[in-house]
């Protein structure tokens, strides 16, 4: 029998007017995503660039509380889950993370197909079950191996991308002249080897930090991003620098710094998106050629082209990313109104 004050821990609830919030804890590779269950508003928009757009303006709060400290961390990510907009969808899917709402995110949605079939927010059909996403990028199927309602290896079929430079440079501070690829694979990417600025993917994670938010902040500011389809979509999400594996089994290592600072665990489902259209640009894979690419940690994704396709014109690969995920927690969140910090604060 359980000592009594466990007991009473286990039981207690707070008074009813805090706010409670659930959510089911994960990570894909090492990256967390946090699936916000239960205590959020309804989402709002005609799609889900109209809800991305309604949360921006009127619910950045609930960000904050779940995402930054005290229940969060300067590196934490998320999803919120929504109703389908397209009729062949089975959910939509908001992306947070410390800095504000992103347009696609490839550990997200293995992690999200992973907590959806083991939990039960779909049923588990194996040997395969299919879910159809909704994300601000656009449509994303993912499909799970599934043995005994548990979900394995997780392969989505991403957003169409694309490069919309090669051989870019741009002079960042204390850096100087940087060279670049910027492609986009759900959002956009500024591909830097970090060997030509001095910097090591394998132990240089505070330097590839700060190089990374000052190489964002540069191209930023001398040039204008677009995207063909949506005004949205069209902004620098992160920079990626690549570099020597460990395991030379893999193509090579990418770090992802994104957001305010933040430094992606895995490989970066969207980046590695972007990496296979510009090797594919480039000459250096063929469609059907399947490539891993490992991540900071080590944990592996692997991609390759399934098909080619033009976005307004623009020549485009259609990516397949697997990867695998792994749920850590479920957890109750409240706000105590009279807590002064209880809204979330950020320290990077």
């Amino acid at each position: 029998m359980r000592p009594l004050i466990t007991a009473n821990a286990m039981t207690w609830s707070p008074p009813e007017h805090w706010e409670r919030f659930i959510v089911i804890d994960s990570h894909t590779g090492g990256e967390p995503f946090r699936v916000v269950v239960d205590g959020l508003p309804d989402l709002v928009g005609d799609d889900v660039i109209g809800m991305r757009r309604h949360a921006q303006t009127h619910l950045d709060r609930y960000r904050r509380i779940l995402t930054w400290e005290p229940r969060g961390h300067a590196d934490m990510y998320g999803g919120w889950l929504g109703p389908p907009i397209r009729s062949d969808s089975d959910m939509s899917v908001l992306f947070v993370h410390n800095d504000g709402f992103s347009t696609m995110c490839g550990h997200g949605i293995v992690a999200l197909a992973k907590v959806a079939v083991d939990t039960g927010i779909v049923e588990a059909i194996e040997p395969e079950t299919k879910l159809r996403i909704d994300t601000p990028a656009g449509q994303v199927t993912a499909v799970a191996e599934v043995e005994g309602k548990t979900a394995g290896l997780v392969t989505f079929r991403n957003v169409p991308s694309f490069v919309a430079e090669l051989e870019a440079s741009v002079l960042v501070p204390d850096h100087g002249e940087v060279r670049y690829d910027l492609a986009f694979g759900g959002a956009f990417y500024a591909y830097v080897d970090a060997g030509e600025i001095g910097l090591d993917v394998l132990e240089d994670s505070a330097a590839l930090i700060e190089a990374g938010r000052a190489i964002k902040a540069a191209i930023s500011e001398t040039r204008v991003i677009s995207h063909p389809e949506s005004h949205d979509l069209g902004f620098l999400y992160g920079v990626i620098f690549t570099g020597r594996p460990i395991d030379p089994a893999n193509r090579h290592r990418s770090v992802c710094v994104f957001a305010d600072g933040e430094l992606d665990r895995s490989p970066t489902g969207t980046g590695v998106s972007g990496s296979l259209a510009i090797l594919h640009a480039l000459g250096q894979i063929d469609t059907g050629e399947m490539i891993s690419v490992e991540s900071i940690v080590g944990s592996v994704f692997g991609g390759k082209v399934i098909g080619q396709t033009t976005v307004e014109g623009r020549a485009s690969v259609i990516p397949e990313i697997s990867g695998t995920a792994h749920i850590t927690g479920r957890a109750e969140f409240w706000v105590d109104p009279a807590d002064p910090l209880g809204e979330g604060f950020f320290l990077r």
